[in-house]
């Protein structure tokens, strides 16, 4: 049976790790893995540190589409895949990579998933996570001081040159290839209700 693709979109801090966690969770009958985006970074080695920085890692050219699109149809055969395993302190691609196993259900979580018509295209359910700006900035502050060691005066340059421009130029106008959009980020129990019951429908359409 081809496995259930779901895509989760979303900007930055907007709750999408938290939605795609409380969907396997609720799928306690069907084997699920996870695809993040984030692994798909493109490998600047060839460039030092101080460049590295000024990539604007929120345009979708920072991503290495054509390994990430292969990657998708390779799941969606019932293949396994080495995802690649990105460093974002040192802002390069470490040389290990992350089996995602053949499952009955691939959640994919990413800021950029639906710029990309060949990306849009692998998914059999594409969701949306919305969330105020204010509330996004802040859990990105959180997260890059915590997990990837930057200082707050990088990431709000960041947040200010590339992230939040990125997402009014490709992010946010990704909402009109969503089947499904969530306001209020993963806290909103309805709407992740709609999407486990048109999970659900579809799995036992699949099945039957």
């Amino acid at each position: 049976m081809k496995p259930l693709i779901i895509g989760i979109a979303g900007g930055t801090g907007s709750g999408k790790t938290t939605v795609a966690r409380k969907i396997a969770e609720a799928l306690p009958e069907s084997s699920v893995a996870f695809l993040d985006m984030d692994g798909y970074y493109r490998n600047f080695a060839h460039l030092p540190m101080d460049e590295r920085r000024q990539i604007n890692w929120d345009h979708p050219e920072a991503f290495d589409l054509d390994l990430f699109v292969s990657h998708l149809e390779q799941l969606a055969r019932g293949e396994p895949v080495e995802k690649p395993v990105y460093d974002f302190a040192t802002h390069l691609r470490t040389g290990r990579t992350e089996r995602i196993p053949a499952a009955d259900v691939i959640v994919v979580d990413g800021i950029l998933l639906f710029v990309d018509e060949r990306v849009r295209a692998q998914f059999d359910v594409k969701v949306y996570v919305d969330a105020d700006a204010d509330i996004r900035l802040v859990r990105r502050i959180e997260r890059d001081m915590a997990e990837r060691a930057r200082p707050l005066e990088e990431i709000l340059l960041q947040y200010l040159t590339t992230v939040r421009p990125m997402h009014q130029q490709f992010v946010e106008p990704g909402k009109r290839y969503a089947d499904i959009i969530i306001p209020r980020g993963g806290q909103n129990a309805v709407a992740i209700g709609m999407i486990l019951t048109t999970i659900q429908r579809r799995l036992d359409a699949r099945r039957a």
